[in-house]
């Protein structure tokens, strides 16, 4: 699986700034954005279009809980599959189509694959673990069930250090 997104890329303290506030409510109102940044609401609305189109802000989302819907089951399932050319795009792709499946994640070390599966009951997840099984090239799967979700918060800028946020500053890898 390639990443074609460019890696590296800079920002300066108010973009980092700017991002942590609406990566955290991209409701905020643009006067308290303004109040808090010390810009004009033109100069924000500038640069979020301009992180838009960079790729930075991929999308505006709602942050829905899953536990309304009765998505409380959650696998962390590890597959392990038979490496040809190619192995990984086709297989990671036919993964993250499954329903059920979160995230998919490509590994390098005893598994090739972890995969973040959310369903409401045990015939659902067996059901995503058959599909699973049933892809072409997969050897085996292993699967570790979440028993209270300490921590889930999909952020970006809200989780990185002082010192990450520095290095995206300065441009310093």
């Amino acid at each position: 699986m390639s990443n074609t997104r460019p890696r590296g890329e800079t920002f300066d303290q108010t973009d980092v700034d700017l991002l942590e506030y609406v990566e955290n409510d991209f409701d905020v109102n643009l006067n308290v954005l303004s109040e808090e940044l010390g810009l004009s609401k033109s100069a924000i609305h500038y640069r979020l279009e301009k992180l838009k189109d960079r790729g930075v802000i991929r999308g505006i989302t709602a942050d829905l809980d899953p536990v309304p819907f009765g998505l409380d089951m959650v696998a962390l399932t590890e597959v392990s599959v038979t490496h040809e050319q190619g192995y990984s795009e086709d297989i990671g792709t036919e993964l993250a189509a499954i329903d059920g499946i979160e995230q998919v994640y490509y590994t390098m070390g005893d598994v090739d694959f972890v995969t973040i599966v959310r369903v409401q009951d045990r015939e659902q997840m067996n059901e995503v673990i058959d599909e699973i099984v049933g892809i072409e090239g997969v050897k085996e799967t292993s699967s570790r069930f979440v028993m209270d979700e300490i921590k889930s918060t999909p952020r970006v800028v809200s989780v990185m250090s002082e010192e990450m946020k520095r290095v995206v500053q300065d441009g310093d890898r």
